[in-house]
């Protein structure tokens, strides 16, 4: 397999990692480009290579050395000592002025897992919100009041409101909580005035659009807090 390596840049093939961790590449490719797009790791182009068998061109990966431990973090972390040792044994062969030595490679990996720990925790705290937008999106067709949108999100509406006040989504008003007017023009909220018992009234709603929009708020509001 290829490895690439210069004073600029060291990068791994998909394919390698793939023989090192004993899976399939192109569950490796899959594993590459789900963490991608959770932007775990940088972004890499696909490159194309022919099958020295079947004559066939196929996709591949260039894997900078740091992303290659949070891939393999992901896929089959018990093989993490093997990767830190080809490392070695591929820099030691490239004859490079300074090598990393083996407890440098080691504390890499380990940075690397927890990252990758980190975006799982992340992810997970996300998905109760996330299922909510789905659940809400198909289901519902209408406006929701703020304890309507407090109870679907499990928001306490303390905390709901402080987090609507200090993100200048809300504040009150005679009483009264109203939207900010750039999310009523963005189409976040609905506001209705009139006069009931000779008394003047407003009432202000998350649209559904509104409400999917401030759920990825509250979520991502949530993940900043645990951190």
């Amino acid at each position: 397999m290829e490895l690439t390596i210069s004073a600029q840049q060291k990068t791994m093939t998909s394919r390698e990692i793939a023989d090192l961790v004993e899976s399939r590449h192109a569950d490796v490719c899959i594993c590459i480009e789900r963490l991608m797009a959770a932007g775990a790791i940088q972004g890499y182009a696909a490159t194309p290579y022919t099958h020295p068998q079947n004559g066939q061109q196929y996709r591949e990966y260039n894997i900078g050395q740091r992303d290659s431990y949070v891939i393999v973090a992901q896929l089959s972390p018990q093989f993490t000592a093997r990767l830190v040792d080809r490392w070695q044994e591929l820099e030691q062969a490239a004859s490079k002025p300074r090598e990393l030595t083996r407890m440098e490679l080691i504390q890499i990996a380990m940075d690397a897992e927890k990252e990758n720990i980190q975006l799982r925790a992340d992810l997970a705290l996300a998905a109760p919100a996330v299922e909510f937008v789905g659940c809400y999106v198909e289901s519902e067709t209408g406006s929701m009041g703020f304890r309507q949108v407090c109870k679907l999100l499990k928001a306490k509406e303390p905390e709901f409101r402080a987090f609507l006040h200090d993100n200048q989504i809300m504040y009150k008003l005679g009483g009264e909580w109203v939207p900010y007017a750039a999310h009523i023009d963005a189409g976040r909220f609905e506001v209705k005035t009139g006069t009931a018992n000779e008394h003047a009234y407003s009432q202000s709603k998350f649209t559904p659009k509104g409400v999917e929009w401030i759920a990825g708020e509250w979520a991502k509001h949530q993940i900043k807090e645990a951190v």
